[in-house]
């Protein structure tokens, strides 16, 4: 009976070490699922790459064209013969001056001067039978006795455009003036730009009123 208590205890103890020696040894060798990062893998871990800023709103536009500031004639000062406004009767300078009462005008060199040209011929007519706006050499004398002379003489014919006839535009050329013909409205609005862009000196307007009547006037 003894012998067989020894040799269960004998046993017991075997396998008691046994058990020690595989907990010990699957603590050894099992895999774990996890590793521990080495000092090498540090950096890339805890590297902090800035990100791409997020946008508060919209991409900014391009600021809005300033058409002002690129108007070359923006800061030209405006020359005192320009013409405000075209009267039934007459026009509004600039300077303040009004010429009224069915009068034409002359603005030339920075002066203005009132211009009858149906005095010459005695009869309120400016056109001819073919439809020309036709006037004698005298109706502008003044640019014979004015030097020097304006490249560009604009004439404002009335209300409507007109023709110029032959031998009124000859006598202008042969001044060495060049002539452009338009209605009055335009060829005031024509005087005031190319006046502030070359100047007085260069450019001059020969106005017909807007209300110009054959036969009758501008009264």
């Amino acid at each position: 009976m003894r012998r067989i208590i020894e040799r269960h205890f004998r046993i017991a103890a075997r396998d008691s070490v046994r058990r020690t020696t595989l907990r010990c040894s699957n603590s050894v060798s099992l895999p774990i699922p996890w590793t521990s990062v080495g000092s090498n893998h540090a950096s890339r871990w805890m590297h902090a790459t800035p990100g791409r800023k997020k946008q508060s709103g919209p991409p900014s536009e391009p600021p809005a064209t300033d058409f002002t500031a690129m108007n070359m004639l923006s800061n030209a000062p405006i020359p005192s013969t320009s013409v405000d406004v075209c009267l039934y009767d007459g026009f509004g300078l600039n300077s303040g001056i009004t010429i009224s009462g069915g009068d034409g005008a002359i603005l030339v060199s920075g002066q203005a001067f009132v211009w009858r040209p149906w005095q010459v011929n005695g009869v309120m007519k400016l056109v001819n039978e073919k439809g020309q706006f036709d006037l004698p050499k005298v109706a502008f004398g003044l640019f014979e006795v004015l030097w020097p002379r304006p490249d560009l003489l604009i004439i404002g014919v009335g209300k409507h455009n007109l023709p110029l006839s032959p031998m009124t535009k000859q006598h202008i050329t042969s001044l060495g003036t060049r002539v452009e013909v338009l209605d009055t409205r335009n060829a005031a609005a024509q005087f005031n730009l190319l006046a502030t862009e070359r100047g007085v000196s260069e450019v001059a307007a020969a106005l017909i009123p807007i209300g110009w009547k054959e036969g009758v006037g501008a009264t």
